[in-house]
């Protein structure tokens, strides 16, 4: 797009991949952005690829799972630069381990805390002020395994399911007061987080043509953006078959998760 942009907008999760992406796609003249994310260093490249393109830039090294400085910083940058979009972007994964081991119970339950709880904290730390102004939007990054659960990713999927209801029952409880709500659910995103999964990646898209995608699905007002769609259309399918066929049909599609 060309021209000068205006409204901020805030990027949880914005120190690689799909998050990185978004921030670029947003980073425009005259626009302002609050990105987060835990990784400093890569935060901080992040913060002058976008500042390159001329937007404004405050970041923030901060895990969203800690509500309390969250909602602080970004209660600071909301009134120094009123938000028109929340990406609650910040995420991680797990899995079956390479000898094909589950997740143990701590990482079962960090996936729910940073990506669940960690977008229900971020919404929160922005959404009475978008009720006093009367506008804003909110977009909450979910996943295709929201749609059919992925046997090798049972805490992922929880997590990414729990934000497309979460979404679904924002934007019924927002629709009068000025609030849209958007839940994207993209598959595989090329990103330091794809590559640990060792195995099949249908459909994988490289992560500035996600961000775009994304961009452009907002831009049309949609309240849900899925894709690649055909990959979208196997995994709501699949829930048409019988149970047994569906879990014999996804088993193809296993995979493992390179642990560091």
């Amino acid at each position: 797009m060309t021209g000068t942009a205006s409204g901020a907008v805030v990027v949880t999760g914005a120190s690689s991949g799909i998050g990185t992406a978004i921030a670029l796609a947003y980073a425009e003249p005259g626009r302002s952005l609050g990105l987060i994310a835990r990784n400093e260093e890569r935060l901080a490249a992040t913060a002058a690829a976008c500042e390159t393109r001329g937007a404004r830039v405050c970041q923030a090294s901060l895990d969203v799972t800690d509500a309390g400085p969250l909602a602080a910083w970004l209660a600071d940058f909301d009134a120094q630069h009123p938000v028109d979009i929340l990406f609650a972007n910040a995420g991680i994964s797990g899995g079956r381990r390479p000898d094909g081991s589950h997740e143990d119970l701590e990482t079962a339950v960090r996936q729910l805390r940073i990506n669940l709880e960690g977008a229900v904290n971020s919404v929160h730390g922005l959404l009475e002020p978008m009720r006093r102004r009367g506008r804003g939007r909110l977009v909450l990054m979910s996943s295709l395994s929201a749609l059919r659960a992925l046997p090798d990713a049972p805490a992922y999927s929880a997590s990414k399911a729990g934000l497309l209801a979460y979404g679904a029952a924002l934007r019924g409880s927002l629709r009068d007061e000025g609030i849209k709500v958007t839940v994207v659910c993209p598959g595989f995103v090329t990103s330091p987080m794809s590559q640990r999964y060792l195995g099949p990646r249908p459909g994988e898209l490289p992560a500035e043509r996600a961000a775009a995608i994304i961009r452009r699905g907002i831009e049309r007002g949609k309240t849900r953006i899925v894709f690649p769609w055909h990959v979208a259309w196997a995994m709501r399918a699949s829930h048409l078959l019988p149970a047994a066929w569906s879990d014999s049909i996804m088993r193809r599609f296993g995979f493992r998760v390179a642990w560091d």
